[in-house]
Parts: C-alpha cells; sequence; structure tokens
C-alpha cells in the first residue's frame, strides 16, 4: 500500500465510482421557461438526457417566440401584471390621438412653408431662417413663462392639464394651416402658433411623468417610459406616411385639406377626452378629496379610485361655470396657503383668537372669509398637516350652511377626533395614497406661538 492512501479512501472511491454509474444510468430532464414576469412564465422547451441519448423537445413554435420578442419592445416588462389596469386603454386612445396629429402635422407643416416661401424664387434663404428663429424663439420665451405661472398646479389636476395641452396643440397647428392666408400678418400668426404649442411641451411633458408613475405597479417608470417611446415611434412613422401621402394628393385643394384637417381635430380631441376619462389615479388631488370626503360624510363609505374617476371632472373648470346658477363644488370654497399680512382686520382678530383657543395642536389654521375657509399653514408643517388642513377645511365648509358660525370650529374639531382616521384607514384599504395632498405649492405660511400665562399668541 502506497503512504498517505489507506483502507477509508478505498471505500470512498469505491462509493463516488457507484454514485457515478447510477447517475449515468439515470436520465435527467431539465425544461426551459421564458417571460420577464414569474407569473407569466411559459415552457418553450424540454431537454432530456440519459447515458445513451439525448433528446430536446421545443414547446412553442418560432413565430410565437418572435412575436413574444417584439412584444416585448413595446410594452413594459412583466406586463400586464407589472402596470394598472387602465393602462391599455389608456395607450390605445392615446396612439391614435398621436397618430391623427401627425397626418395633421404634415398638412400644417406643408402650408407654413409655403407661406414662408419654399419653392419661389423669391424668397430668400435669410428670410426664411429669421421667420423660423422668430417662430422658436416665440416658443422658448412662452414655455418659461408658462411653467413659472402654472408649473406648480400640472401635477395636482393631470387629467385636466393633459386636455388642455393637446388643444394648445390644435390650436398652433390650425394657426399654422391659417398663415398663408393673411400674408400681412404672417409674422404674428407664426408666433402665436409656436407659443401655443410651447404651452403644450411644458403641460404634456409634466403630465407625462406623472402618469408613468401612475401606471408603474414595481418601481418601473422608466421601463414604462421607454416602452411608451418605442409605442410613439410606431406612430410617428404610421402618422408621417399616411401624412405625406394626404398632403400629395389634397395639394392645391383647399376645401379637402380643411376638411381633413378639421375631420382629424375632432377625432384627436375625442380620443384625447377618452384617454384620460378611462384613467383611475389613485392620488389625493383637491376635487378628488371633495368628492371620497362628502360621500363619506354621507354614508360613511369610501368610493373606489374607479369610481371616483367617473365622477371628477377633466375638462377645465371655467367650462363649468358658464351658468351663474350652478353650485360651486365644495373644494372650490377652500383657500389653502392664505397669506396672512393680506387679512382684513376682523378676520386678524378671527385669526388671533382661533390660534390661541381651537389650533393648539395643529400645524395650521382654519378661518372663515367670506362664505370660504381660508388655511394658514404653519411655518413647520409637513404633508400630512397639509392633507390633514385641508380635509378639515372641507368639513367645516360642509358644515358652514347647517351651523351658526361660532359653532363651526368646535363642530368641525369634533367631527375631525372621531371620524378622520378612519377616513384616512379606509382610503388606504382601498388603495388611496394618502402620503400628500396635490395642490399648487403652499409659498405662504406662518409661526405662532400659545404664551404658557394666559393662552393668547405672543
Amino acid at each position: 500500500m502506497e503512504p498517505g492512501f489507506s483502507i477509508a479512501d478505498c471505500s470512498s472511491v469505491a462509493m463516488e465510482g457507484d454514485s457515478t454509474a447510477a447517475a449515468s444510468s439515470s436520465s435527467v430532464t431539465i425544461e426551459e421557461w421564458n417571460g420577464s414576469s414569474s407569473s407569466k412564465l411559459s415552457k418553450t422547451a424540454v431537454l432530456t438526457a440519459n447515458h445513451s441519448s439525448l433528446s430536446l423537445h421545443r414547446s412553442s413554435n418560432r413565430f410565437n417566440e418572435v412575436r413574444g420578442r417584439i412584444l416585448d419592445a413595446f410594452v413594459p416588462e412583466g406586463f400586464p401584471s407589472s402596470v394598472t389596469p387602465d393602462y391599455v386603454t389608456f395607450q390605445v386612445w392615446d396612439s391614435l390621438q398621436g397618430l391623427s396629429t401627425y397626418i395633421r402635422c404634415m398638412l400644417s407643416t406643408q402650408a407654413l412653408l409655403s407661406a414662408i416661401g419654399v419653392g419661389e424664387k423669391s424668397a430668400t434663404v435669410i428670410g426664411a431662417t429669421f421667420q423660423w428663429f422668430l417662430r422658436d424663439l416665440t416658443g422658448m420665451l412662452g414655455g418659461v413663462l408658462f411653467t413659472f405661472y402654472q408649473g406648480s398646479n400640472l401635477d395636482s389636476n393631470a387629467k385636466m392639464w393633459r386636455l388642455v395641452a393637446d388643444f394648445m396643440n390644435d390650436l398652433g397647428m390650425l394657426m399654422d394651416l391659417v398663415s398663408p392666408l393673411f400674408p400681412s400678418a404672417f409674422a404674428l400668426i407664426l408666433c402665436l402658433g409656436s407659443l401655443s404649442r410651447s404651452f403644450t411641451g411644458v403641460a404634456s411633458g409634466a403630465t407625462k411623468a406623472a402618469l408613468t408613475q401612475h401606471f408603474s405597479l414595481e418601481n418601473n417608470a422608466a421601463d414604462i417610459s421607454a416602452k411608451e417611446g418605442s409605442q410613439e415611434t410606431v406612430a410617428t412613422m404610421v402618422g408621417m406616411m399616411v401624412g405625406m401621402l394626404l398632403a400629395h394628393v389634397t395639394m392645391g385643394n383647399p376645401f379637402t385639406i380643411w376638411l381633413c384637417f378639421l375631420s382629424l381635430t375632432v377625432f384627436h380631441m375625442y380620443a384625447n377626452y377618452r384617454a384620460v376619462r378611462c384613467l383611475s389615479l389613485f392620488t389625493l388631488n383637491n376635487e378628488r378629496s371633495s368628492i371620497l370626503l362628502q360621500h363619506f360624510m354621507e354614508t360613511g363609505q369610501v368610493l373606489s379610485p374607479q369610481q371616483v374617476s367617473q365622477m371628477e371632472h377633466v375638462l377645465p373648470v371655467w367650462i363649468f361655470c358658464w351658468s351663474s346658477n350652478r353650485v360651486k363644488p365644495l373644494h372650490k370654497h377652500i383657500h389653502l396657503g392664505v397669506r396672512v399680512s393680506s387679512l382684513k382686520h376682523p378676520e386678524m382678530m378671527n385669526f388671533l383668537g382661533a390660534a390661541g383657543s381651537h389650533y393648539k395642536k395643529e400645524k395650521y389654521l382654519l378661518l372663515e372669509r367670506g362664505g370660504a375657509i381660508g388655511v394658514v399653514m404653519h411655518k413647520e408643517s409637513m404633508a400630512a398637516d397639509i392633507l390633514q388642513s385641508f380635509i378639515h377645511a372641507l368639513v367645516m365648509a360642509s358644515l358652514m350652511d347647517k351651523r351658526k358660525s361660532n359653532s363651526l370650529h368646535a363642530e368641525s374639531h369634533l367631527w375631525m377626533a372621531k371620524y378622520y382616521a378612519v377616513f384616512i384607514k379606509k382610503l388606504q384599504l382601498l388603495g388611496w395614497k394618502t402620503e400628500r395632498l396635490l395642490s399648487p405649492s403652499v409659498v405662504w405660511r406662518a409661526h405662532w406661538v400659545h404664551s404658557p400665562l394666559d393662552g393668547k399668541l405672543n
């Protein structure tokens, strides 16, 4: 026996040999599965091997594999479980409205280039360049101004601003189409059209980000955005080809051009309306909070996001205010983030009294102002405080017609102490996001201190 080699080692080698022999005499089966989500896997092949043979059986044909690869380029990973149920309906209508936009864009661009002088010997390059530069400059300035005045309001009213953005885009293309009819005012019409489209760029980009976050169920917002880009690319290519064909067919026939343009514009706005109407957002803004609270105060139950989506307005609010007899929605009675220095003397006295008696623990303060409820936010208030203050203001507004003014604070505080926690809990159980209120930024705040001696404001 050689040094370093024992009987135990021989037994081990023998056992290994037997195991290898046993393994070689048995068969091994390996299954191949395909899918981007663990809940949506499909078997594609089965591999069976033994000591004498090897077999491979494919479970799916090549066509299904290619179709799956193509589909993966246009839908998010893990679809449909990785997105909200309203994703497909929204994307179908959104693609249709985008297709109509690109077709009309060819018609309006053709008219715009004709007005600039493309194809005419009398037109100069420097003249056309200056007009195009003036158009782009006006659009850039308009985008900055629009962001300054409405930037903080886009996230809270994503549905409405989505419609407004596309309406402004339609208006811009209409001005491009009209521009050849008024040569003397061409530069003005050109700039107005660019200004209108600049509003579209800002509003559309902001609302797109908000809606992408809404669709995301598995922190896949980037993937959803990328796949939406693929969908838009296909719609753009199809729209460009159809648009070029339509521009060629309708060339020199103004009546046909206007008929096609107006028909596509009507369809475009209808598709946009259907797209935003199908959305069921889970976030709380002013109107959705008002709808939810009023229903809860009447029935004790909370509506689902799908139910609220059918009740909220998606068109601009001023459309519903044409009639003077129409009652304002409850949230329209709330002024969030009131500036203390803007209060009148009687309101200031009420403010001081309320701060010293009713609002010692809250990081906000409510006061009645001519039939409306003003909300003064504390300097140290957080997102949860803003949501609570708005709900409290809604409660006070709903009690305003039923209670005397001097009992509004007491009644609303009693309701908040008894029902607010229950209300928030029921919202969370139905999937509502209660971390914050989507509203315009609160830029005015206040700080009040209670004296330990007499409880009055220092």
